[in-house]
C-alpha cells in the first residue's frame, strides 16, 4: 500500500484541473504549495510556542483577485466579526459582492459589529440573522460613518491585490485581542522599537567631520 502525501494528491488531481482551465498561461500563473505567513504564537500557561506556517495550496490567489477587480465590479466587502465559524476556525471572514458591470473603481466596506457586550461568537452563541438589519439599512442608503468606509481599487491593485482592510474608523482594544494576537502584536511594537533603536545607535557612532 503506498501513502500518497498532501503534495502528491495536489499533483494528482488539482494541477491537471488547473492546467486544462488555462492557469499555466500567460497572463496567468500558478505554483505550488508555499509557506506565506510565520505561524500564529500561542501563549499556553507559561509556555509560549508557534503553531505551523500557514501554507498557500496554489499561489493563484492575487491572480484571482485581479481579475475580479479588472473583470468585474467589486462594489461591496462586508468584514464578518471573529469567531463566526468557531470552533471550526478562526480565519477573519469577508463576504464578497460584485456584479459584471465592471471594472472595479472603488469599494465599500462594512465592518459588521459584535452585539454590546459581546467579545466574540461561539458555537452556541452564533451570529444572528436580525443582527444584519443595520447593514441591510446602511445598504439602501451608503454613507461613510463608524462601520462604513470606501477604498478606491486603484489602492488595492497596487497592493498586491489585498482586500482585506482594516476600519480606519476603529480603535484596536489590545485588551481584547486573543492572546496569541495580544503576543504577536506585542512582540512587532518590541522588534519596531529595536530598529528604531539600532538605528539611532549607528547614528550616534558615526565619526563626526571636524
Amino acid at each position: 500500500m503506498t501513502l500518497s502525501t498532501e503534495a502528491d494528491t495536489c499533483r494528482k488531481y488539482v494541477l491537471p484541473k488547473l492546467i486544462d482551465a488555462g492557469w499555466d498561461n500567460e497572463p496567468h500563473s500558478f505554483t505550488e504549495q508555499r509557506t506565506f505567513t510565520d505561524g500564529r504564537i500561542v501563549v499556553s500557561g507559561d509556555k509560549i510556542y508557534r503553531r505551523p506556517q500557514k501554507r498557500a495550496k496554489h499561489g493563484v490567489c492575487a491572480r484571482i483577485k485581479e481579475e475580479l477587480l479588472k473583470d468585474f465590479n467589486l462594489h461591496t466587502i462586508v468584514r464578518l466579526p471573529n469567531g463566526v465559524f468557531a470552533p471550526y476556525t478562526s480565519i477573519p471572514t469577508n463576504l464578497l459582492f460584485f456584479d459584471r458591470s465592471g471594472p472595479t473603481k472603488e469599494i465599500w466596506y462594512y465592518e459588521q459589529p459584535l452585539p454590546e457586550g459581546r467579545k466574540n461568537y461561539t458555537k452556541t452563541q452564533p451570529l444572528q440573522l436580525e443582527e444584519f438589519k443595520p447593514c441591510l439599512d446602511w445598504w439602501k442608503k451608503r454613507k461613510e460613518n463608524d462601520h462604513a468606509w470606501k477604498v478606491p481599487a486603484a489602492e488595492l491593485l497596487a497592493n498586491n491585490c489585498n482586500l482585506d482592510r482594516k476600519n480606519p474608523h476603529a480603535k484596536e482594544d489590545i485588551s481584547h485581542l486573543p492572546p496569541e494576537q495580544l503576543v504577536e502584536s506585542i512582540l512587532q511594537k518590541e522588534q519596531k522599537i529595536m530598529e528604531i533603536m539600532g538605528r539611532i545607535k549607528a547614528l550616534l557612532e558615526k565619526p563626526t567631520r571636524a
